[in-house]
């Protein structure tokens, strides 16, 4: 990896770390000259999600193709499980007055054609793309303070998000429209850097955790930067990174808890 490559996964000092990281070793992912201090995150008063309604949506014509099916499936199921499960409990800690945190639900799925992929999407198109179905497409609900849309993108579309791109300085990751509409953008793990392949994960694990990241990162964060946040490490998952445990039959990521100083 040369040093451009190293530059494109800081974020910009005003831009909150929102992003799964690619999953390289430390020694190549991170230059500093001095350790920073050690995490914890603070409440910055923004918003939080309380009881967070997930709706999927798949992206392009290559997830009705027999070899992409099942995975549509296996990531519908994960949601089902995972938001009454103890990956939910971890974030009450986070619960303070005004958002009292607690289980989710998954609330549907659909998948769109048009308009199709191409090999980039940025994420100025995703939004413009998320806010022309909600206001046309009477299959997805409509935003409210506690839904989150997890826009999943087939194998050989590249995302650009803050000039980086997908599989070159992230994995995934989760923003806001106008503080009105939360979304996470997830890409295809098809890459050494997001498929885990270094520790032996399938694609449906390197979706789960990243998406597990991206979820918890929401939930405590909705709007980046402002919600429970880290000057230096970034969101609860940041902290975390490519740490992962099995909730379950699913691989999730652990997530960073104040009140156990580590990420559990």
């Amino acid at each position: 990896m040369n040093s451009d490559s190293l530059s494109r996964i800081v974020p910009a000092s005003t831009d909150p770390i929102r992003i799964v990281a690619l999953n390289f070793p430390q020694t190549l992912t991170a230059i500093q000259t001095a350790p920073p201090p050690p995490p914890h995150l603070t409440y910055r008063g923004g918003s939080l999600l309380r009881n967070v309604k997930v709706f999927t949506i798949f992206w392009g014509s290559a997830w009705s193709q027999p070899s992409q099916t099942s995975l549509v499936d296996n990531m519908n199921k994960f949601f089902q499980f995972i938001l009454t499960s103890p990956l939910i409990d971890q974030m009450g800690e986070y619960t303070v007055p005004q958002y009292k945190i607690g289980y989710g639900k998954y609330i549907g799925t659909t998948s769109i054609i048009k308009p199709d992929l191409k090999h980039t999407v940025t994420d100025k198109a995703i939004q413009h793309f998320l806010q022309q179905e909600i206001a046309t497409n009477s299959n997805i609900p409509q935003p409210d303070s506690d839904t989150l849309y997890f826009v999943y993108f087939p194998p050989g579309v590249t995302v650009v998000q803050g000039g980086s791109k997908s599989c070159q300085a992230f994995c995934g990751y989760h923003s806001d429209i106008g503080g009105r509409i939360f979304y996470a953008a997830m890409p295809y793990p098809g890459c050494n850097g997001c498929n885990g392949a270094s520790s032996g994960m399938s694609i449906l694990d390197a979706l789960t955790s990243t998406s597990s990241h991206e979820l918890c990162e929401a939930i405590t964060d909705a709007v980046p930067g402002t919600g429970w946040y880290d000057d230096n490490h970034g969101e609860i998952g940041d902290i975390c990174a490519w740490k992962t445990k099995k909730i379950g039959v699913y691989t999730v990521q652990l997530e960073w808890s104040n009140n156990a100083n580590s990420c559990i």
